[in-house]
């Protein structure tokens, strides 16, 4: 006999309470008092299980809404995940006072150190921005994004090694939910390019953007498909998702995307052939003084190119090298020209963090301009995590990019080597992998002013710090074990 469901007793107190608190929000018209059973459980998450709530966070990510999109104040916000984030710099600063329950091994780690330092540059150049209210709003959304998902998911991960999975998957399957939504409405337009730009609003706000997360999310998906530790369904699960993953990437025609993955594919290539870091760099550093003393032949040989983007793949693959006559790349190379040009006026402070917007126009060079160009405020950014912030925070901000980027190809190769459990392994090289496409993507997008790429930025590399402790723990293991006097 099947045994009778037993409903706990509080369930029904509760549920009376909820429905007499509807009556009462839309009796009075304030339908937003239904929300407060809700805030309410938020607030107790906080405090209880921040845990919990930093995945149901990240879970958000990819969901969330732009308060700009939506004509709700104008402010480029995204909901629900920012103002939850910016609760928890309040928590983490009011906590901070009576000593925050971090390990001090995540903020004093060289990471941390290199990022604290490029918030308090942030914070000068804010100071003496052109626009000083954007620039500060640039850096409380920075802070947010920098406590809650490299520092306060450090401590997760640093805590609990079940969430440094749980964090890919949680924003992964969400993902995937955005990339079944936007292929469907993609097919109603026959999958052609140009719908392929705007069909996965109001998620993400281009093709873009959309296509640098799905290209960042592939290799760590990857790597936990060659886990041990899964059962059959969940590796089903996640080659599914893959599967969905790989599918939107092809057809978000996101050319920036597809090098980016093809790049890293080829550094793993690299490091599987025993290829060491230093010696990278200097095939790099020969490969970019080259390009430099050859940049005239180039670009005529680049000019012949005038193939355009196109729905045909192979097509619109060929086009990513066209500077002639395509009007996305032109545009991108008068981005990057008003940019540098930005920097030689301020080329300390520059123009402060998150106003080039709203200052480049009048450095656009008529030579430069093109079919899409704009003298207003709302044409995007400089399309360079590293022009741009050498445009808005000078010098000092593309020396903080690109020590980032230092520190990532360092813990990489190093974890490479080093880590020991292959689980972990496989999927710290998946995620230094994952954050690799950024920085490659970052040559011609930047994203991290939103919290769907920041999510995944600064998350990956809450993991490499992590797993890069685990490693100097374990080294101080052995000595101390070496040393110890035998009985």
């Amino acid at each position: 006999m099947t045994p009778a469901l037993r409903i706990p007793r509080y369930f029904y107190p509760i549920t009376g309470g909820y429905a007499a608190l509807l009556a009462v929000a839309f009796h009075f018209e304030f339908p937003w008092l239904a929300l407060l059973p809700i805030v309410l459980g938020i607030a107790w998450l906080a405090f209880y299980r921040l845990d919990a709530l930093m995945l149901l966070i990240v879970a958000c990510v990819p969901l969330s809404l732009s308060l700009e999109d939506l004509e709700i104040g104008g402010i480029g916000a995204y909901l629900p995940t920012e103002p939850l984030l910016a609760g928890i710099l309040l928590l983490f600063l009011t906590k901070s006072v009576s000593g925050w329950p971090l390990h001090s091994t995540i903020l004093t780690h060289p990471l941390s150190r290199w990022v604290q330092c490029s918030l308090i540059w942030i914070g000068i150049a804010a100071i003496a921005s052109s626009h000083p209210l954007v620039s500060f709003k640039f850096l409380a959304a920075r802070l947010w994004f920098v406590v809650g998902f490299l520092w306060v998911l450090g401590e997760m991960f640093r805590s609990n090694k079940s969430h440094r999975h749980q964090f890919i998957l949680a924003y992964a399957f969400p993902l995937c939910i955005v990339i079944i939504y936007t292929l469907v409405r993609h097919a109603g337009f026959g999958f052609e390019k140009d719908a392929g730009h705007w069909v996965m609003k109001p998620f993400y706000k281009d093709h873009t953007s959309y296509g640098a997360v799905l290209a960042m999310v592939i290799p760590p998906m990857f790597a936990l498909l060659t886990w041990n530790r899964f059962s059959a369904f969940v590796k089903a699960m996640i080659a599914l998702g893959l599967a969905v993953l790989c599918i939107g990437l092809v057809f978000s025609y996101t050319r920036a995307a597809w090098v980016s993955l093809a790049a890293v594919v080829a550094l793993w290539g690299l490091m599987k052939l025993g290829v060491q870091l230093k010696t990278l760099l200097a095939i790099g550093l020969v490969s970019l003084t080259f390009l430099w003393f050859a940049q005239d032949a180039l670009l005529i040989q680049l000019e012949r190119n005038r193939q355009d983007s196109s729905d045909n793949l192979s097509e619109h693959v060929e086009s990513i090298s066209n500077v002639s006559s395509d009007a996305s790349n032109l545009e991108r190379l008068n981005r990057w020209n008003a940019a540098l040009a930005m920097f030689k006026e301020r080329p300390i402070l520059g123009w402060g963090p998150g106003s080039y917007q709203f200052e480049y126009a009048p450095f656009q060079r008529s030579e430069d301009q093109t079919i899409i160009s704009t003298n207003n405020a709302d044409g995007g950014n400089a399309h360079s995590e590293y022009l741009g912030p050498l445009a808005e925070q000078g010098i000092p901000g593309l020396i903080f990019v690109l020590g980032l980027l230092g520190f990532c190809l360092h813990l990489g190769f190093k974890l490479h080597r080093q880590l020991q459990n292959r689980d972990q392994a496989r999927l710290a090289m998946g995620v230094f992998l994952g954050l690799m496409t950024y920085f490659v993507h970052g040559v011609l997008n930047n994203y991290l002013d939103t919290d769907k790429a920041s999510a995944l930025f600064w998350g990956f590399f809450a993991l490499l710090l992590v797993w890069d402790q685990s490693l100097e723990l374990s080294k101080e293991s052995s000595i101390a074990a070496a040393v110890e006097p035998s009985v």
